[in-house]
């Protein structure tokens, strides 16, 4: 079966989403959604770097509904609750990577949007944080034990070839290290952290007591010139260690950490592990590493062909799990409660 689906918007992980949109041929891409004015009215393939595609991007989100999509692949940076509820309502299932796990950190908009399902037919899954598939690969490895005392999963990257301020600044990058509200900050821009904590503890049919946040973070020693243009001045963040705990009887039993920097200027100079980390200590303990690294045929012209790499693995989980979204029942989906999403249509056919 052929679904047919709309991707809205063509920023960094929605580039990516166009493209594997386009080369599966389970995916039939029907519209685009253009979120700034330049944009409307170019095709989506080029806006995603690659041929024509027949597909012109607009504004006019009443067009692109009026389409009939199975699906959006909903990909902004931040999830727009009015508009998801317009999609919803309209009777189109949705996939984001924005930050939408469980919906609980929407406090009184989370049942908006279950009601937006309700009334569409619709369903709504988050793939989660950056990746989201490690809160998955987290659930599947507590399965090997016969007791699970602790789960962590920790993200570690030297991020300074990434190229997104609106993303990071959110998360503490940039300010004056000793600014009084900085963990505040960082607590706020880094809130889903707390769904995928709260997903984890779902699956382990676990009532957690509270979930907390702490933070800490370096400073550069010097001027940094970052890509397009960003500087981070002397003195200010350039590496946030942000973990969120969940905690059952004042033990912390789940933990989802991220852990980045740039440049080589740091103070205190931070070790990367470049890559994902998920421990399950229990019986027996297990410790699982991923990382990634390009295909034989990988050829890279600019810093950004890398960067397409890590957002690969951010675009693709939503986009694996269309067709299960699509015949789930109306209502919040999560990784918990889809069955397993197979990753059909993408085996090279070399």
């Amino acid at each position: 079966m052929t679904h047919r689906v709309v991707q809205w918007t063509t920023g960094n992980v929605g580039t990516k989403s166009v493209q594997a949109i386009a080369a599966n041929p389970l995916l039939e891409l029907v519209g685009c959604y253009a979120w700034s004015a330049d944009k409307v009215g170019r095709d989506a393939g080029e806006l995603a770097g690659i041929p024509a595609l027949g597909i012109t991007a607009t504004d006019d989100v009443d067009a692109l509904l009026a389409l009939r999509p199975d699906c959006v692949v909903y990909n902004p940076m931040f999830a727009d609750v009015e508009e998801l509820i317009r999609i919803l309502e309209s009777g189109v299932n949705v996939v984001t990577t924005s930050e939408f796990i469980t919906g609980d950190g929407l406090g009184a908009d989370r049942e908006r949007i279950v009601e937006a399902c309700v009334r569409g037919d619709a369903t709504i899954f988050g793939s989660g944080i950056n990746p989201g598939f490690m809160q998955m690969l987290s659930i599947v490895t507590a399965g090997l034990s016969d007791r699970v005392d602790r789960i962590s999963i920790l993200e570690s990257f030297d991020t300074t070839i990434y190229n997104s301020p609106a993303t990071e600044k959110p998360m503490g990058f940039g300010y004056p290290i000793d600014q009084p509200d900085l963990p505040a900050i960082t607590e706020n821009g880094s809130w889903i952290f707390r769904e995928a904590v709260l997903l984890v503890a779902d699956a382990l049919g676990a009532r957690l007591d509270e979930v907390r946040c702490s933070v800490d973070y370096a400073q550069t020693t010097e001027d940094l010139e970052l890509p397009g243009g960003w500087t981070i001045g002397k003195g200010c963040v350039a590496g946030v260690d942000v973990r969120w705990q969940g905690v059952i009887g004042g033990r912390e039993v789940i933990e989802v950490r991220g852990r980045w920097r740039k440049g080589q200027s740091l103070d205190p100079d931070w070790p990367m592990d470049f890559g994902y980390t998920v421990e399950v200590q229990g019986r027996p303990t297990i410790r699982t590493t991923l990382s990634f690294e390009p295909p034989p045929d990988f050829r890279a012209e600019t810093l950004d062909d890398f960067v397409m790499l890590g957002l690969t693995i951010t675009a693709m989980p939503a986009i694996t799990a269309i067709p299960a979204v699509v015949a789930a029942p109306p209502g919040i989906a999560t990784y918990t409660t889809l069955p397993l999403m197979l990753p059909r249509g993408v085996l090279a056919a070399r």
